[in-house]
C-alpha cells in the first residue's frame, strides 16, 4: 500500500549512504504490526554487518553500528510528506503513515476499484482445481458439499489472486459400488424411477443402501442365505465383466443411470454458482493408465512383478536414494492387469500437464488419501513432470452428524438437498417474524442466499484438516461467527446507505483530517488487510484464512455501526467522509464474501 512512500524513502537512504561512504545494499521493508497506526520498517543490521567484514566498523559491534546509522539515517529524513513520525529503535528505521492519508488511501482505492479491491496482478501460471467429485449412481451428501465449498472457494482464491484458474470435476462413475447399483437397478428397479432429478438421485442412493445389505455377510446366515447372497454376488461381478468387455446392453443401461446422478450434480452445482471448467471421468482413463504402466516399466520406474504372480509396482524409496522408509512401495497395476485409483490418477496427471498445459494441481480429496498422493506426486517426479513440485492435495476432515457418522452403504446420510431445503425455510420463517413487510416475491431469494451463505461459512470456518460436527443450527445463527452474522454487516452498511439519500460515488474524496474514532480506524485497518490475506491464502491454499479474515471484517464494520454516527454527525464534511467509509466497507465485504461462496443480501 506504500509502495510509492517506500521507493522515495530509499531514495533518500541511498544519497546519505553513498555521501557518507555506507555500503547499503537492498532494504528490506516490512509492514510494522497494526497498534492504532500504520507504519513500515527496514533494518540496517545488514549493512553495519558488511561494514564489519570490509573492516570499516570503527571497533564498534555490529548492533551498537546498527543503531547509529538508523539514528543518522532518521536525522537525514527530516520531514517527509505523509509520514506523522519516525523512529530510529534497535537498528531498525520506523516510519509511521500519517493516518488520514492512510484513511483516505484505503477508501478511495475501494471505491475506485470495486469488485477488483484486493485482487492481485496477473501470474504467469495456470492453476487447476479439482473438487465436486462424488461418486455416479448415489446422491449428492453433505459431505460432498464440504469437498465442493472448499473446492470452490480454493478456486475463487487463487483466481482472484491472480492466477489463471480451471476448475475440474473427475467423478468416480466406474467401480464395484456403481455396478453394485445397477446391477440393483437392473433386477428389481428398472422403470421404477422418479421423474424429480433430486429424488430420482436420491433413490439410487437408497437402492445401492439396500443391494449392500443384500450382498453383505451376516451373522448366523442360514445355508439357503448365504446361497443367495454369493448367488447375488456372482450375477453383480459378472454384469462388471460384461461392463468391461465392452458389452452394449450394459454399458448403455450404465450410461443411462450415469446421467440420472449427474443430472442432480449439475443442478446442485447451478445451486452454488459453481461452474465446472472441466469434465474429467474414471472410466475414460482407465486404458490410458495402463498405457502409462507400461512406459514406466520400460523405463526402469515400475518394477514388474507379474511374471511371478505380482503386481506392477514402484519402490518409491529406494528410486528417490533415501534410506528410510516415508512414500514405501505403490502398486500401480495388479497382478490380473486390473487398474487402481493411483495408475489413473497418473494418466489425469499426464493429461492436465501435456493437454491443458497446467502448472499447479490442487486435488481436494478427504485426508484418508494423504499417502495416496504423496506417492501419486513422487511417482511424477521420478518420471519427469516438474509439475510434480506444485501440485498438492488439499485433504479435508470427515462431517459427522450430532447422532453419528455417515455411511452409504448403511444409507445413514445427510443429503444435501434435504438441508439446502431445511436451511431456506428457517430462514424464510424468520424473516416472517423479524421483516413481515419484506415483499413475497423478495423472500426466497433472501432465503436462498442467507441459507447458501450459513452452510458454506460453516463449513470454511472449520479448518479443512480436521473432522466436523455439523449442526444446522449453529450454522444458521445470526450471532458468531456464521454467514448470516456477516451478511448482516453488508445489510447494515447498505441501509446506512439507502438512508443518506446520496449518491455516494458523486460525493468528493474525504481527507479523513478529523480525529477519527478507534472504530473507524480498526474498521479501515481490516479493509486494507483484504490483498495480503488473498495472497496468504493462495499461497497457503488455505481458504479458512479468508473465511477468519471475513467474521473480522464483519466484527470490525458492526462495533463501528453500534459505536459511530454516520446521518446524525453534525459536521456535513465527516458525514460525508464516513458515508464514503461504509460504501468502501460495503465493496470489501462484498469482495471477501464472495472468497467464501456467501452472497451478499440488501435486507435480511
Amino acid at each position: 500500500m506504500f509502495e510509492n512512500e517506500q521507493k522515495v524513502f530509499e531514495e533518500k537512504i541511498h544519497a546519505f549512504c553513498e555521501q557518507n561512504d555506507i555500503p547499503l545494499g537492498e532494504l528490506k521493508w516490512l509492514p510494522i504490526p497494526f497498534s492504532g497506526e500504520w507504519g513500515t520498517s527496514t533494518s540496517f543490521f545488514a549493512i553495519a554487518a558488511a561494514e564489519a567484514k570490509a573492516g570499516k566498523s570503527i571497533g564498534k559491534p555490529v548492533p551498537v553500528r546498527a543503531q547509529e546509522i538508523a539514528e543518522q539515517v532518521k536525522e537525514s529524513l527530516g520531514d517527509l510528506p505523509g509520514i506523522s513520525h519516525i523512529e530510529a529503535v534497535k537498528g531498525y528505521i520506523n516510519l509511521f503513515f500519517s493516518t488520514s492519508q492512510v484513511a483516505a488511501r484505503v477508501v478511495d482505492s475501494a471505491l475506485e476499484a470495486g469488485v477488483r479491491f484486493g485482487a492481485g496482478q496477473p501470474k504467469n501460471e495456470r492453476v487447476m482445481v479439482e473438487f465436486a467429485q462424488p461418486n455416479t449412481h448415489h446422491s449428492f451428501h453433505i459431505g460432498h458439499y464440504r469437498n465442493t465449498i472448499l473446492g470452490e472457494s480454493l478456486a475463487r482464491i487463487v483466481q482472484f489472486a491472480g492466477f489463471e484458474t480451471i476448475r475440474a470435476s473427475y467423478p468416480g462413475d466406474i467401480g464395484l459400488g456403481v455396478i453394485t447399483v445397477l446391477w440393483a437397478y437392473e433386477k428389481f428397479y428398472k422403470g421404477q424411477e422418479p421423474r424429480d432429478i433430486h429424488e430420482r438421485g436420491q433413490w439410487l442412493l437408497k437402492i445401492y443402501a439396500e443391494a449392500s445389505n443384500l450382498l453383505a455377510e451376516k451373522e448366523n446366515e442360514t445355508p439357503e442365505e448365504k446361497a443367495q447372497r454369493e448367488a447375488y454376488d456372482a450375477e453383480r461381478r459378472e454384469m462388471y465383466r460384461k461392463w468391461d468387455a465392452g458389452d452394449l446392453y450394459v454399458r448403455t443401461l450404465w450410461l443411462e443411470t450415469r446421467e440420472w446422478s449427474l443430472e442432480e450434480l449439475r443442478d446442485i452445482l447451478a445451486m452454488m454458482d459453481v461452474r465446472i471448467d472441466t469434465w474429467f471421468y474414471e472410466s475414460e482413463v482407465d486404458e490410458p493408465s495402463k498405457k502409462i504402466v507400461d512406459e514406466l516399466i520400460a523405463r526402469g520406474i515400475a518394477t514388474d512383478e507379474r511374471a511371478n504372480g505380482g503386481p506392477v509396482i514402484v519402490k518409491i524409496d529406494e528410486k528417490l536414494g533415501l534410506e528410510k522408509e516415508r512414500y514405501r512401495t505403490a502398486v500401480i497395476l495388479r497382478s490380473d492387469g486390473t487398474s487402481l485409483y493411483l495408475t489413473k490418477d497418473l494418466a489425469l496427471a499426464e493429461q492436465k500437464f501435456d493437454e491443458l498445459h497446467v502448472d499447479r494441481s490442487i486435488y481436494v480429496v478427504d485426508n484418508r488419501q494423504s499417502l495416496h498422493f504423496q506417492q501419486a506426486f513422487k511417482i511424477l517426479e521420478l518420471w519427469g513432470f516438474k509439475q510434480a513440485e506444485k501440485c498438492f492435495h488439499l485433504a479435508y476432515g470427515f462431517v459427522s452428524l450430532p447422532e453419528g457418522a455417515m455411511s452409504s452403504r448403511k444409507g445413514r446420510v445427510v443429503l444435501f438437498k434435504e438441508v439446502y431445503d431445511e436451511a431456506i425455510q428457517r430462514v424464510l420463517d424468520v424473516i416472517a417474524e423479524k421483516n413481515p413487510n419484506l415483499p413475497e416475491n423478495e423472500r426466497v431469494d433472501v432465503a436462498k442466499k442467507v441459507g447458501l451463505g450459513a452452510l458454506a461459512y460453516s463449513m470454511l470456518s472449520v479448518d479443512n484438516n480436521k473432522d466436523m460436527i455439523f449442526e444446522i443450527n449453529d450454522a444458521l445463527s445470526f450471532d458468531g461467527r456464521t454467514g448470516p452474522y456477516i451478511q448482516n454487516a453488508y445489510v447494515r452498511a447498505t441501509s446506512i446507505l439507502r438512508k443518506a439519500g446520496v449518491d455516494v460515488a458523486k460525493l468528493p474524496p474525504a481527507t479523513y483530517d478529523y480525529e477519527l474514532t478507534v472504530h473507524e480506524i480498526e474498521l479501515i485497518e481490516q479493509m486494507s488487510r483484504l490483498a495480503g490475506v488473498v495472497q496468504q491464502a493462495a499461497s497457503e491454499y488455505r481458504p479458512l484464512v479468508v473465511a477468519t479474515y471475513v467474521y473480522e471484517l464483519a466484527n470490525a464494520f458492526h462495533s463501528f455501526y453500534h459505536a459511530v454516527p454516520v446521518l446524525q454527525t453534525e459536521s456535513n464534511a465527516v458525514k460525508q467522509a464516513r458515508l464514503r467509509l461504509v460504501a468502501a466497507a460495503r465493496q470489501v465485504l462484498a469482495n471477501a464474501m464472495y472468497l467464501v461462496g456467501i452472497n451478499p443480501v440488501e435486507v435480511m
